[in-house]
């Protein structure tokens, strides 16, 4: 799926404003992201921590279930924001739940630097493994 300008430019500023929205009081470290799905719908999702850490979720993660939740199951792209010099790229969890509903999403990572991530999740989880992924004989 093609993306315009104009739509990532609306992503980018729906992941900056999520960020805002972070519950982060021990890594301080505030993300958004902002999924769309194939039909153009936009979710918000930001990271919530837990003094139980392995209860935290990630943005991207938030976002995916925002939409799950509101009963899209097709992710075309996911953009992620980070208050930082460089982009960060999606860890290996967010990575397998966008696999789990668009395995040939578009993810984008945009910072307050002037680098950016634009790639594939194919490109980020190679041979990678869900419904969608299973090659038959």
């Amino acid at each position: 799926m093609t993306i315009d300008i104009k739509t990532i430019d609306k992503l980018i500023a729906v992941a900056k404003a999520a960020s805002e929205k972070a519950y982060c009081p021990y890594s301080r470290f505030p993300v958004g992201a902002a999924a769309m799905t194939t039909t153009g719908l936009i979710f918000a999702g930001c990271n919530i921590e837990n003094a139980a850490y392995g209860s935290t979720i990630c943005a991207e993660r938030t976002s995916v279930f925002s939409m799950v939740a509101a009963g899209h199951l097709d992710l075309a792209a996911i953009v992620i924001y980070t208050p930082t010099d460089v982009p960060a790229a999606p860890c290996g969890a967010c990575r397998q739940v966008v696999n789990e509903f668009g395995p040939s999403s578009r993810i984008i990572s945009v910072c307050d630097g002037q680098k950016r991530i634009d790639t594939t999740l194919a490109e980020l989880l190679p041979v990678a493994f869900g419904p969608k992924n299973l090659i038959a004989e």
